[in-house]
């Protein structure tokens, strides 16, 4: 007993204050990473960040702060922190390689969330798939197609593609084309064209709509008619001006041709 007495005294006095320090050290670092958290958390959500975003940063910072404060209480007891740092960063090296593609994946979600150039609800073309974003995550983006199928697309392929955003702005062009035979009136068509683009209220006033001949193709007169829609409205009005201009050049007499070939027969006299 008296053996024990004397080594629980003498371990206390070589480690007693050391281990109070580390103990001291260890509940500030914690309630600083909880403040420091909280701090960030708030701050992020004042400017708007994405919700995954901040839930990433807090959880992060959170971590960060926990392990330096664990790096500094270790060192009250003499550990070489040094040490104890370069094997971390050896095996975070390590991991980072096994995970490269993860990583990659994970760096472009951030970026994606960051600085947004496509949102939940946009339909967008990336990386060979077109439809509706669904969700935006750290790793992938869900994609639901126009026949509604479930896509994950990598986020890393993201950023590394091109990406096009139907909805990046809040009009849009309509492009269409319509034929005409050769032997229908020009300026009727172009009237009926110019009468179904103005009596459609979604159909915008600025920029204006054009109407032209575009081109004297082996079949037909192509018109090309581009009215400016808001987005919203592209789809509709697509389908609506299309099919009023088949009402209307029908009733007025103005023939949509099928791609015809003209074949000329010619006689020829036997010689003498």
């Amino acid at each position: 007993m008296q053996d024990m007495y004397t080594f629980l005294v003498d371990f206390a006095r070589a480690y007693g204050l050391k281990i109070i320090g580390a103990i001291v050290i260890l509940i500030i670092g914690r309630i600083a990473a909880g403040l420091i958290k909280r701090a960030a958390v708030k701050i992020l959500k004042k400017s708007k960040t994405d919700p995954a975003i901040i839930s990433f940063v807090g959880s992060l910072v959170y971590t960060l702060i926990i392990v330096f404060t664990v790096i500094a209480a270790l060192s009250k007891f003499g550990v070489e922190t040094a040490s104890f740092v370069a094997i971390l960063g050896a095996a975070g090296f390590a991991i980072g390689f096994a995970l490269q593609g993860s990583l990659a994946s994970f760096a472009s979600g951030v970026l994606l969330l960051v600085f947004r150039p496509i949102k939940i609800g946009d339909f967008v073309e990336i990386a060979g798939v077109a439809g509706t974003v669904k969700e935006i995550r750290l790793f992938n983006t869900v994609i639901a197609t126009p026949d509604n199928v479930k896509i994950y697309v990598p986020n890393g392929k993201i950023n590394g593609d091109i990406i096009k955003n139907y909805a990046g702005f809040d009009t849009r062009r309509i492009d269409l084309v319509f034929g005409i035979a050769y032997g229908s009136p020009i300026d009727k068509a172009h009237q009926i064209l110019q009468k179904i683009a103005s009596g459609d209220q979604r159909v915008l006033v600025d920029p204006a709509c054009q109407i032209a001949v575009a081109e004297l193709s082996d079949s037909s007169v192509n018109f090309v008619l581009r009215p400016w829609v808001k987005k919203e409205d592209y789809w509709a009005v697509r389908f609506d001006i299309t099919e009023k201009v088949k009402k209307e050049f029908d009733s007025n007499g103005i023939e949509i041709p099928f791609p015809q070939t003209d074949v000329h027969l010619y006689k020829e006299t036997a010689a003498n």
